[in-house]
């Protein structure tokens, strides 16, 4: 669980959170991920792995009242299989827990049975709470075929 001085000691590496804009633009645009709406504001609930100024990790956390929007889980290439996909997730959700969300939502094209291999379900569309329907990853940037994935938490 992330500490409030930045990073959160885990059998595989140090996680810290709030990673640079720069830093985090960069990262989700190599794997051709939306950062056309991130912010400041949303940083605050992003984790990341490795340096600062270059992370090979990241995933961030879309706060809506008691739910909150998985944004955008990236490894590097290269960090791949190593478990720091499973890492990171797992502390978005130790970070949601600890902040009272009770269920954490995804928009996926690709990664639909990573995630559900972490007991995320898929569900329709139209099952989503408004708060998350809201957001504009779930009302514009994500396509409309993208796999809606919720865990209860």
């Amino acid at each position: 669980m992330p500490r409030e001085s930045g990073s959160v000691s885990t059998s595989i590496v140090d996680i810290a959170r709030r990673p640079t804009r720069v830093a985090a633009v960069a990262l989700l645009d190599s794997a051709n991920l939306p950062t056309g709406d991130l912010t400041d504001e949303h940083l605050e609930h992003f984790f990341f792995l490795g340096p600062r100024s270059a992370p090979f990790g990241l995933v961030g956390l879309e706060i809506c009242g008691t739910d909150a929007l998985l944004r955008s889980l990236v490894v590097a290439p290269e960090y791949r299989v190593s478990g720091s996909g499973s890492a990171l997730v797992a502390c978005a959700e130790d970070y949601a827990r600890m902040h009272g969300i009770g269920s954490i939502y995804l928009l996926t094209t690709t990664a639909e049975e990573f995630f559900a291999h972490r007991g995320f379900g898929r569900i329709k569309h139209g099952e989503a709470p408004d708060s998350i329907r809201s957001t504009r990853e779930y009302s514009g940037i994500c396509p409309a075929t993208s796999a809606l994935m919720v865990k209860h938490l």
